[in-house]
């Protein structure tokens, strides 16, 4: 049995002891673990080393797509309507900084307190996919000569996303304390919602009006360019919530004290609160309907994906909605070799085609 104090060296750079005992792969724990956090191998947790590698596979950059249709479409006095311009500044105005707190709370909360390196390899691909994506907004905001301050604003200037990122922001208040540490129920609960919060919630719930906005458009013969680099953030982002589902029930199974009753209906009553938000955002960025769109459409979308994303962390269906009104969004997911979605490239994804969600 290793003599590593966990409390002492839970990120990892903590003094050298010399002479301790090997690593014993069961002591390698989600958090608050005794192994030491700088040892790859034995490796415990395959699950994630594997979406590691898929991410590594599904590698893609925004500057490889072509920009011009969509220049030429946005520049075009009939282009688009004024409904589907609103729709789509909005839209990008969301994800500009939203994919900027996901990095944040990854690389200043999540990473130092998870004590596993296999899972922390994971966040590393994570951090890096944010930052691609986060570069994606740049890359379109030039290409479309949008109007810079309006659109990194949007999270201050747009009631709906200002709710979001603030209800979002609360949950890592704790996790922003430098002193904060797992180790004790009350705190490892905070790590646990966290974990809730931007995984399930963030990128599980709430990327989902906007993707579906946009691959619509797509799937019309509009904005083609910001649609196929739209599909190839959803295929990143489902490796992350599945992911960061892992770890949550993963934690679970180890903390099963964690778990209680109360702390269950604290975790459902945030996921209806989610819903609301990203509904109310939903009839915020289209207020008439469009594009086989609409707001109330959304809400059914998103009590379907609220049901899912509750079973996924072993919680009964909030809504009981089980019919899925978009079908056609589990196919922009399907990380299998094929023409991509809207027939640019061929594409080969080499890993995760066996993912399970919509």
């Amino acid at each position: 049995m290793t003599t590593f104090d966990a409390s002492a060296d839970a990120t990892g750079l903590g003094e050298i002891e010399v002479g301790a005992a090997r690593i014993n792969v069961d002591d390698k724990r989600m958090i608050n673990a005794r192994a030491d956090v700088n040892q790859l191998l034995p490796m415990k947790y395959t699950w994630a080393w594997e979406k590691y590698l898929a991410g590594c596979n599904n590698h893609w950059m925004p500057t490889e797509v072509a920009m011009q249709a969509d220049i030429a479409l946005w520049k075009s006095p009939d282009g688009l309507t004024e409904d589907e311009r609103t729709m789509l500044k909005r839209n990008l105005g969301f994800f500009a900084t939203a994919e900027s707190l996901v990095a944040n709370n990854i690389v200043l909360a999540v990473y130092r307190q998870i004590t596993n390196p296999e899972c922390r390899q994971y966040l590393l691909r994570q951090a890096f996919e944010e930052a691609v994506h986060t570069h994606t907004f740049q890359y379109i905001c030039e290409s479309l000569g949008l109007v810079e301050g309006e659109l990194f604003n949007m999270y201050r200037e747009v009631p709906s996303i200002s709710d979001k990122d603030a209800w979002a922001l609360k949950y890592t208040q704790n996790l922003e304390n430098p002193d904060f540490e797992t180790g004790t129920p009350e705190a490892d609960q905070n790590f646990l919602r966290d974990l809730v919060a931007f995984y399930v919630i963030f990128e599980g719930m709430w990327f989902y009006t906007g993707f579906a906005q946009i691959l619509s458009l797509g799937r019309r013969n509009k904005m083609i360019g910001i649609a196929e680099q739209y599909q190839y953030i959803l295929r990143d982002e489902s490796i992350h919530l599945n992911f960061g589902i892992d770890c949550i029930n993963q934690i679970k199974i180890e903390n099963p004290h964690l778990w209680t009753e109360e702390f269950q209906a604290e975790i459902r009553t945030m996921l209806t609160e989610a819903c609301e938000l990203e509904v109310a955002y939903a009839r915020d960025t289209m207020p008439r309907g469009m594009l086989g769109l609409s707001a109330e459409l959304i809400e059914q979308y998103m009590h379907f994906i609220t049901d899912r994303r509750a079973q996924q962390i072993g919680l009964a269906p909030i809504f009981g909605e089980t019919e899925n009104p978009f079908p056609w969004m589990s196919e922009a997911m399907d990380l299998k070799k094929e023409k991509n979605f809207f027939e640019t490239r061929v594409i080969e994804y080499q890993s995760g085609g066996a993912l399970d969600w919509d």
